[in-house]
């Protein structure tokens, strides 16, 4: 998979983030990988669905991971950060 695929969900409109997912599959893209992680993962799932429901009712999702990340903070004390995988495809 490469890694132009991959649209990583911060603190931006939920919007910009709809259109890049739009943009990479009217730019051929057969899956995307939307990748968030802390208070950022709901709105990746906004993301998402807005794609499914509003845009491209084609495509569906293909797979979602879940995980923990431990970052270091600048104390140096280390805390976990949950993060989510979100996978679309666009059927062939």
């Amino acid at each position: 998979m490469a890694e132009e695929n991959v649209i990583y969900v911060g603190n931006k409109p939920v919007m910009n983030y709809v259109l890049a997912c739009i943009t990479q599959f009217n730019e051929g893209a057969n899956e995307v990988r939307i990748k968030a992680r802390g208070r950022a993962i709901s709105r990746a799932v906004d993301v998402a669905e807005i794609v499914r429901n509003r845009f491209m009712p084609e495509v569906e999702v293909k797979d979602i991971k879940i995980g923990t990340e431990e970052l270091e903070t600048e104390d140096g004390e280390t805390i976990n950060v949950s993060t989510i995988e979100i996978v679309l495809e666009k059927p062939v």
